[in-house]
This record gives C-alpha cells, sequence and structure tokens, in this order.
C-alpha cells in the first residue's frame, strides 16, 4: 500500500504537487485552446483563398502540391 503520510513535511509537499498540478492543467488548457484558434483561423484563411482546407485533410501545403 502507498504511504501518503508525509509527517512534519506535508504542509510544503502537498501543496506542492496541488501546484504544480494546477499549473500543469493550465498549460494544458492553454494549448488546446491556442490550437483550436489557430485552426479556426487556417480554416478561415483557406476558404478567403479557395484552398483545400489542410487541417481537414491533415495533409502539409508541401504533400498537396505533389
Amino acid at each position: 500500500m502507498i504511504d501518503l503520510d508525509m509527517g512534519a513535511y506535508a504542509a510544503f509537499v502537498w501543496p506542492a504537487w496541488g501546484l504544480s498540478a494546477a499549473v500543469l492543467a493550465a498549460l494544458a488548457a492553454r494549448a488546446l485552446t491556442a490550437s483550436r484558434r489557430w485552426n479556426a483561423e487556417l480554416k478561415r484563411l483557406d476558404s478567403e483563398t479557395g484552398a483545400p482546407a489542410r487541417a481537414q485533410a491533415g495533409q502539409s501545403p508541401i504533400a498537396q502540391t505533389k
């Protein structure tokens, strides 16, 4: 069984773990939000220029020209 008792250090260890988890969750959420925003911008730009939507096709611009 895992022993989670930190004794006298618990006041320092558990808040550090909690803060680290919160920062990692915030960074992951920020990356997901930015990714969705970039994909929406790519689709908007592709629709303006008449180019096929690369984000939907899953191909790079180089792969489409070949």
